[in-house]
């Protein structure tokens, strides 16, 4: 050691003398070149060799701490091992010993040294197994016993008494549920920004563009194929035979045309005011004529007969009837996701001068989703009361089952094999794996689905669940959903396709192929610009209707069950947006490997020089030694010399 501090001593001398006869002859203009490399040595050259061997030798030390810990642990597992068997050995003997019938065919003989130890440590992992299991699956099931709880609350409170619930006191039952659904709809609009810009802005965008392809090929296979399995069932089963004596109306209608609703997407895709598309969407108003107005009262004070019965009195032609605008209470979500989605590919695009802004709607989609994470812990109380306040609601089992009971079922059949037949058929055939340990997972966001009855207010609930549960990429997940909440809405397709077959049957209208297409291509758009909000389909389904020449206000005929209907189509919806994130980032994962990410095989150490070192102070321009200082010399830039080397030189 004393040798080494001399030699490094003697070098550091030599250094210094060179650089001050350097330093003189510039002065005195001589122009003598010293050609010894020891000697020409300069102060940085000095500097950054010293603290590399500083570094080396911190590194040598570091391996060797880490070889005699190693050897350490070997020897204390050995030491643990002997100790182990020569107990062992040692009860052995002493319990053949002690027992009379020992010899060859004693039952202790030949058998293994640790038995009693292996079969303890085998019953403290199936116990263990047991509890991880239930720890992470506690919250659904208590989501899916808050669901059962709530019927059962809701049957009990409707035999405990005779007369019918009233509104304010159902109100009260529905109040925490309520509070819960508000929490929920409160994350939607944040959630759904920050989610779509963080994920369009990290991706590249022909990447994106992918992604996005595959997201919507998807979204119109599977709303398709709900369409025609609508029809399919409705054409076969025949729920509308007959007529409609008996099934009683009910709800206000909203009169629109075709055209009218079409053109109502297109302009909710491109919103005037951001702040009002939080708020409010775009609709346009019909607003009849007097005379239309004047044989309607005639009508019902003459005959009593019920304002749909329209076909009996002087004929309406909506496209006559004055034409206005009004904003009504819903979020546009639609134009909500294309400004996020431009917004997303303009920060993408913009590099490092986007990235702060970039970085910030990460950081507020992460909060978002911890927020999230704490509001799901109320879901089982929240789902309990909402489906009981539900169930108080329905006015009696007789009118869904008796009345509509085939016009009930066709559509449940529906939904059954699109959600649990086509869908998981689609996700096997793309995947090649089976889709029920992925169904499974979902099982809270399926739950929420049901007792909320909004694909919206599902959103945070299912992104928490692929991306922590199925481990889909969060840039897939929070690009495909918050789409997929917005037009795929294949349980919505199925139903309107179903209900508006129904009800021609019921008016006794003979539809020809040329209609059963048309149903097909109105229900598959109408199904686009329905809300993720509950009942949006009625609205839609006035679209449906006047492709086939029938009466807006026949939509009142299907409103005593829509109610519980509209709880299956939205657990249809959220289930086929969740397995097509699963097949888009399936389908994608050879993109997202090939994304450039952060090096993990190489290390920084930064060594800081902020004190003074051999007496100087760098910054400050001093030297030492005699050497000359940093302040003198150009090629010092920084008091910091950064080291970087690989992993493995460790």
């Amino acid at each position: 050691m004393t040798k080494v501090t001399s030699e490094r001593n003697e070098t550091r001398q030599i250094a210094g003398a060179a650089s001050w006869s350097a330093g003189a002859a510039a002065d005195d203009g001589a122009t003598t070149k010293v050609t010894v490399e020891d000697e020409t040595r300069s102060r940085p050259a000095a500097m950054a060799e010293r603290y590399m061997s500083v570094v080396r030798d911190s590194c040598g030390a570091a391996r060797q701490c880490a070889a005699r810990t190693w050897q350490r642990c070997n020897s204390t597992i050995a030491q643990a091992v002997a100790s182990a068997s020569s107990k062992g050995r040692r009860e052995e003997q002493r319990s053949r010993s002690s027992s009379p019938e020992t010899g060859a065919g004693s039952a202790t003989k030949g058998r293994p040294l640790f038995a009693k130890p292996i079969s303890r440590a085998l019953e403290m992992s199936v116990t263990t197994k047991v509890v991880g299991c239930l720890r992470s699956n506690i919250l659904t099931i208590l989501n899916i016993t808050g669901v059962f709880s709530g019927v059962v609350l809701a049957l009990v409170l409707r035999a405990s008494r005779e007369e019918k619930w009233t509104q304010r006191e159902i109100i009260y039952v529905g109040f925490v549920g309520d509070l819960f659904l508000r929490m929920l709809k409160c994350l939607i609009l944040p959630l759904i920004i920050s989610s779509m810009i963080s994920a369009v802005g990290s991706l590249d965008l022909s990447v994106s563009g992918r992604i996005g392809t595959r997201a919507i090929v998807y979204y119109m296979t599977t709303t398709v194929s709900a369409v025609i399995l609508g029809i399919i069932l409705v054409l076969i089963i025949h729920p509308g035979e007959g007529s409609d004596k008996g099934i009683v109306r009910g709800g206000s209608i909203r009169h629109v045309t075709t055209a009218d609703m079409l053109m109502d997407l297109i302009r909710n895709l491109f919103p005037p005011n951001l702040v009002q598309a939080c708020t409010a969407q775009y609709k346009t108003v019909l607003t009849p004529p007097a005379d239309y107005l004047e044989s309607l009262a005639n009508m019902n004070n003459s005959n009593g007969t019920d304002a749909g019965n329209m076909t009996a009195g002087k004929p309406k032609n909506l496209y006559d009837w004055k034409m206005s605008s009004d904003y009504e209470d819903a979020t546009n979500i639609l134009g909500l996701v294309v400004f996020s989605t431009v917004l997303g590919i303009t920060l993408g695009r913009m590099g490092a001068k986007g990235k702060p802004l970039l970085n910030f709607f990460v950081s507020m989609s992460e909060a978002v989703m911890m927020i999230t994470g704490w509001v799901v812990w109320l879901s089982p109380v929240g789902v309990m009361f909402l489906v009981a306040s539900k169930m108080l609601e329905m006015e009696s089992w007789e009118v869904m089952l008796g009345q509509l009971g085939m016009y009930f079922f066709t559509v449940m059949i529906g939904l059954f094999i699109h959600g649990f037949v086509v869908l998981q058929l689609i996700y096997f055939i793309v995947t090649r794996k089976l889709p029920f340990r992925y169904v499974g997972n979902l099982s809270e966001a399926l739950a929420t689905a049901f007792a909320t009855s909004s694909s919206s207010a599902t959103l945070p609930v299912a992104l928490k669940c692929l991306e922590e549960k199925n481990l889909v990429d969060p840039r897939v997940t929070r690009f495909v959903m918050p789409i997929g909440a917005t037009i795929n809405m294949d349980g919505t397709a199925l139903y309107e396709a179903v209900a508006a077959i129904f009800i021609s049957q019921v008016r006794g209208i003979h539809l020809t192929m040329g209609n059963v297409v048309a149903v097909s291509i109105t229900a598959t758009a109408a199904s686009i610009g329905a809300a993720g909000i509950p009942q949006a389909g009625i609205v839609t389904m006035v679209m449906v209707l006047d492709t086939l020449g029938l009466p807006a206000e026949d939509v009142s005929l299907i409103i005593a069950v829509d109610w519980f209907l509209d709880r299956f189509r939205t657990f249809t919806n959220v289930l086929g947006d969740s397995l097509g994130a699963g097949i888009v980032h399936h389908l994608s994962r050879q993109e997202l490997d090939e994304m450039p990410a952060q090096p993990t095989g190489a290390k920084e150490v930064d060594i800081e020089l902020d004190g003074p070192i051999g007496g100087a102070d760098l910054e400050k321009g001093e030297s030492s030694n005699g050497g000359p200082s940093s302040r003198n010399n150009p090629n010092v830039t920084s008091a910091a010399v950064e080291v970087e080397w690989q992993s493995t030189s460790m």
